[in-house]
């Protein structure tokens, strides 16, 4: 039996690795054009059949689906019945395209993708016109508005980087390639000047313009049509100074919607990636109030009140209320961390990571499920997509997504908050949990309010929500080992002690150096800032605690627990076999005529008298610490 021409030639495409827009420009036709002879809607003439033939390289008969010796010895066509399916060919070496954020680019690179179509269909299924969608950075936000984008956008041909995705398989197929598209990211829209910043977001702007131009001048529109759209581009162009060009700027969305809306008869999609970036680099750097009104100016005339949009999409990490820019919006939805919208489009769940690793021939583990897992959005469990795709490549378990940017943000809270926020912040250390009263309608630095910045942390991604309590009151939690590092550097900030010291004392520790370990003790305490006022037993207590947290991947750490027939201090649960159980506890006195040595075998009597170890399996060391200011005396057994 005789297949189709269109279907070997699709087959055979697929075999040789090509795209269609690859292939239109091999033999010297449109992309459209090329696209019908896959579809069956249109058949080439004998010159392009031969160019095909030559680019393939396979004969004609072939094509055709007719017998040859040629065909018979090829193994991929030997059923000629069922056309060769390219997508079940087996990579030698698998691929990854780690960091592409371009839908296009991802799929014709034929790299490994996660499926996250569903995206395209909650937000066209959505009755809100408006969308804010905040996640944490390298969660996919820009992958996922590149592929909504390349899958609504009239002017392109999309069928062949969709197929095989769940989208293409549902009734929303025929919407693809159907709408005109606005789409920018401001992910680079920043800079440490107000000028900058207005030029750079000019020419993302100038950008779109430019691609829809040839458009625009077909002779379609009427000439009053085109002349506000080239006077606005013209200014885009300028280079005139930022006071010159600014109103142009702030009407510039605007206007192209109306432009566009005007040509194909069709309200506009406006996508907006990073619509956050500009606004904290301008506080960042000190110059909001220099281009406060051009950003808010050119998302509030483009959101509020446009008759040219359709609907609308912003993705960032927080939702930013300065200013008001969202006021007077009643068809705005913000699908913050918390919210069920969207919950499984960001992120990779579980079922996602198994088929990932599978795919890289990386075996699955819970240290890898510790390390990247234990984001919570809506109702979804997800990893960190950034890490787990990294961990895939290089096959090593390091913290890939942990950078500055978290650190600058809990560096500068610890710094300006409260001892409300200090006391959480210390709570969420040594427990692993805090419960907070939290808002997520505000960006960090527009409120030194504590609820303002929890919202924020949530939204970054630096804890995540393990329990809704009542309305704003959450229980939350540091996701993952990966997102303890950011807090191990905090708190070594918060304490002003050196991370590396405080890392040679734990390893001392776990070691079972006790010299050593004694001997970094005493150093940290004795270089200790006065905002440290050791007076009591809980204070060296509490100091060791944060310390301790970080020993959390090979410890369970407990902290003022019965155990035994008393109430320990710290004990430290092994949860490694190369490493012993540790029961640390304190003593304090005022009285520098007092023996440390005696004070701190005390401590080791206590801890055995009350039998503080009854819990635990294997090797125990018994550590017994005694103080008297800033002078220290370790003991051990």
């Amino acid at each position: 039996m005789k297949t189709k021409f269109h279907e070997y030639l699709t087959a055979f495409r697929k075999l040789r690795g090509y795209t269609q827009a690859q292939m239109a420009e091999k033999i010297g036709v449109s992309r459209s054009t090329y696209t019908n002879y896959e579809s069956g809607n249109r058949t080439p003439d004998y010159e392009v059949l031969e160019r095909i033939s030559d680019v393939l390289g396979c004969s004609l008969d072939e094509l055709f689906g007719r017998e040859s010796e040629y065909a018979m010895n090829y193994n991929v066509l030997r059923d000629r019945t069922v056309p060769y399916d390219a997508s079940t060919r087996k990579e030698e070496v698998p691929r990854l395209a780690i960091g592409v954020q371009n839908f296009r680019d991802l799929r014709e690179k034929h790299a490994y993708y996660v499926d996250k179509t569903q995206f395209i269909k909650e937000f066209l299924d959505s009755w809100y016109q408006i969308t804010l969608i905040t996640r944490p950075r390298r969660f996919g936000k820009t992958l996922n508005m590149s592929m909504l984008a390349e899958f609504l956008d009239c002017t392109k041909v999309s069928g062949d980087i969709f197929e095989g995705t769940k989208i293409a398989a549902s009734s929303f197929q025929k919407e693809m390639n159907q709408h005109p598209v606005v789409f920018l990211s401001f992910l680079n829209v920043k800079a440490d000047n107000a000028d900058s910043l207005c030029y750079a977001l000019k020419d993302t702007v100038r950008a779109e313009y430019e691609r829809y131009y040839p458009v625009i001048n077909d002779g379609t529109l009427s000439e009053f049509q085109k002349k506000e759209f080239h006077t606005i581009y013209e200014s885009l162009c300028s280079g005139r100074g930022r006071k010159e060009i600014e109103n142009d700027v702030i009407r510039s969305l605007t206007i192209l919607c109306q432009t566009l809306n005007m040509y194909y008869g069709k309200k506009v999609f406006l996508l907006l990636d990073e619509y956050d970036t500009p606004f904290m680099s301008a506080n960042s750097e000190g110059y909001y109030e220099e281009v406060r009104s051009v950003l808010n100016g050119i998302l509030s005339t483009s959101l509020k009140g446009n008759p040219f949009l359709e609907k609308a999409i912003l993705t960032g990490i927080q939702r930013i209320a300065k200013e008001n820019i969202f006021s007077g919006l009643n068809n705005l939805i913000v699908c913050t961390v918390q919210d069920t919208d969207y919950d499984d489009c960001f992120g990779f769940t579980e079922e996602e990571v198994k088929k990932l690793l599978d795919y890289c021939n990386v075996e699955f583990s819970d240290e890898l499920k510790k390390m990247y897992d234990g984001y919570c959005f809506g109702n979804t469990e997800v990893y960190n997509p950034w890490s787990v795709s990294c961990y895939a490549a290089r096959r090593k378990m390091e913290s890939y997504w942990v950078n500055t940017s978290e650190n600058s943000i809990l560096r500068n809270a610890l710094e300006k908050q409260g001892t409300s926020f200090k006391k959480e912040y210390e709570t969420l250390i040594q427990e692993g949990t805090v419960e907070a009263v939290v808002d997520f309608s505000m960006a960090y630095y527009e409120s030194m309010d504590e609820a303002a910045l929890w919202g924020v942390l949530v939204n970054a991604g630096i804890v995540t929500i393990e329990e809704a309590i009542e309305e704003d009151y959450y229980r939350l939690r540091i996701p993952n080992l990966e997102v303890w590092k950011v807090f191990k550097e905090l708190t070594a900030c918060h304490l002003q002690v050196d991370e590396r010291q405080m890392e040679k004392m734990l390893n001392a520790l776990k070691r079972k150096d006790m010299e050593r370990f004694a001997e970094e003790y005493q150093r940290i305490l004795l270089e200790l800032p006065s905002y440290h006022d050791l007076k009591d037993e809980n204070s060296y207590h509490m100091m060791m605690l944060g310390m301790c947290a970080f020993l959390r991947r090979d410890y369970a750490v407990k902290s003022n627990r019965e155990s035994g027939t008393g109430r320990s201090d710290i004990c430290l649960y092994s949860k490694n076999a190369r490493y012993p159980n540790l029961v640390l506890e304190f003593k304090y006195t005022k009285d520098e005529m007092e023996d440390l040595v005696e004070l701190a075998e005390k401590a080791l009597e206590q801890i055995k008298e009350k039998q503080y170890d009854a819990e635990m399996e294997g090797e125990v060391v018994y550590l017994g610490l005694a103080h008297c200011g800033k002078n220290t005396c370790v003991r051990w057994e």
